[in-house]
């Protein structure tokens, strides 16, 4: 095993500082030692990136009690204080979007282009709520009595813990750590072991930017039920946001219920991608080319089940096979690339026995099925017609990139189809029957409806779902609520 930071990769970046082998806690960057530690590699060519500490409940805890100590003072700052910060911060990531990006793409494998999207999209999290700290409003309420006030007021639920995933490391860092921020929260943060590098190098900007020492930390681990276990059940912690699978959020939410913590919880998907018979279908394609292939279709609002109206199944598909065989798959830095590796074998596993299982069912593969002619963990970009009730996708998230398809008749057809699923994350909609959009966006179950657009996610909407789908909402007006609690003032004696 080559150990360091891997000397190609480095040599791309206009500041190399950005590529940290260390945790951070309490203001310092934490090295591992010597040999031991969390490897971190590239998925396109398995070599190794970086090592990083191998932390667990102690070092949890210090991040924790750091958090604490330094919650006092940074809950006193006033919100525009805050809010300076956060800025200072957005601007940094944005100075830095391309070395961020490479940082990135090497550890997770997207392209480098897709990538600097990403960490351009991460900073307006800092932007949007370093304005929405300034607006966090109380209420005066009218009391029956004269001489007598209710006074509500929003105050900063205190320490707060993070864990975010693989797919999207810049953006889901910030989803989290600005409105906790904003709100006069310190946080720890556990990232994703598949790619810490890029949360780190997020946190050496949010250092620079003024962010002050213990108010955000990160732990580097190579047994992440450990850390969470001790966020979950550490008194000190008094909230919980996670992005992940249903699975690990369940035990996320049983470990938390002793302390009635509070959670948000971003959960698996399993999203309904419909196509009217009125639809424009080559936006449709590009619809969901967008929300199925897009980062290997390893994203939560992945389209995983792809419904067609009778009338247009044929020209649907048939356009739908010409866009997916001429998907360029290949390493995120070179040239055209538009989709690179899924991120490990596992993830490979469970594609191909999603595909699998749909064949021995009656669905027939029309482009793709295979692993890619590079080798490691590359899948070739897949369709299928055919999509059987029974098989796994349709109550599983395939998370890779499988387009699997189905015909329906009507709405009331479609409806029963796309709802039957314990989740509840996006539904994509493509139609021009404005009553329609109606009809179905109020009848689907699930937390956001996307018509005629394959793209659901921006700082400005209240990103979540319902069912298994999760808890909370992010992004938005009403991501900051979360991280505060109300507190009823009742102000009596009031002389006349």
């Amino acid at each position: 095993m080559t150990t360091g930071i891997d000397i190609a990769i480095d040599s791309r970046l206009a500041d190399p500082t950005l590529m940290k082998q260390a945790a951070y806690i309490d203001g310092e960057w934490i090295p591992a030692p010597a040999r031991d530690g969390l490897v971190v590699t590239n998925p396109s060519t398995g070599a190794t990136l970086a090592v990083l500490p191998a932390m667990g409940t102690a070092e949890t805890k210090d991040a924790i009690e750091a958090a604490e100590r330094a919650l006092g003072p940074w809950r006193s700052r006033s919100a525009i204080e805050r809010s300076r910060i956060l800025r200072r911060w957005a601007d940094l990531i944005r100075e830095n979007a391309d070395d961020i990006a490479i940082i990135e793409s090497a550890e997770q494998g997207k392209p480098v282009g897709e990538a600097r999207d990403e960490v351009v999209y991460s900073a307006s999290f800092l932007d949007w709520f370093a304005e929405e700290g300034r607006r966090v409003y109380g209420d005066v309420i009218p009391s029956n009595s004269a001489d007598a006030r209710i006074i509500v007021i929003k105050q900063p639920v205190g320490v707060t813990g993070g864990i975010t995933p693989w797919n999207l490391p810049a953006a889901m860092i910030t989803r989290k750590v600005a409105p906790a921020l904003a709100a006069g929260c310190t946080i720890v943060f556990k990232p994703a072991e598949q790619t810490p590098l890029t949360a780190l190098a997020l946190m050496a900007l949010g250092e620079r930017a003024g962010v002050p020492a213990g108010v955000v930390n990160m732990v580097t681990t190579l047994d992440p039920p450990a850390v969470g276990l001790e966020l979950t059940t550490n008194q000190t912690v008094r909230k919980l946001s996670f992005t992940g699978s249903t699975e690990v959020g369940k035990i996320l939410m049983r470990q938390a219920s002793g302390n009635i913590q509070k959670l948000s919880l971003e959960l698996g998907g399993n999203s309904p991608f419909i196509v009217f018979d009125d639809a424009d279908i080559d936006k449709a394609i590009d619809g969901v080319v967008s929300a199925k292939f897009r980062n290997g279709g390893q994203i939560c609002t992945g389209a995983n089940r792809v419904f067609v109206q009778e009338g247009v199944k044929d020209a649907f598909t048939e356009a739908l096979v010409r866009r997916a065989a001429a998907v360029k798959v290949g390493d995120g830095f070179t040239a055209g690339t538009e989709m690179g590796p899924l991120i490990d074998e596992a993830g490979v596993a469970k594609v191909e026995r999603h595909v699998a299982d749909i064949v021995d069912k009656g669905g027939r593969v029309l482009t793709g099925g295979h692993r890619h002619e590079l080798g490691r963990t590359f899948y070739e970009p897949t369709v299928i017609s055919d999509l059987p009730r029974d098989s796994l996708p349709w109550y599983e998230e395939t998370f890779g990139p499988v387009a699997s398809i189905a015909t329906f008749a009507d709405e009331d057809d479609v409806i029963d189809l796309a709802n039957d699923t314990e989740y509840g994350l996006v539904a994509y909609v493509y139609t021009h029957d404005v009553g329609r959009v109606f009809r179905v966006s109020e009848a689907l179950e699930t937390g956001m409806v996307a018509i005629n657009t394959g793209r659901v996610s921006n700082e400005m909407a209240p990103f979540g779902g319902i069912k298994q789908s999760g808890l909370g909402r992010e992004g938005s007006k009403y991501g900051i609520d979360d991280w505060l609690e109300l507190k009823y003032i009742n102000l009596a004696g009031l002389s006349r």
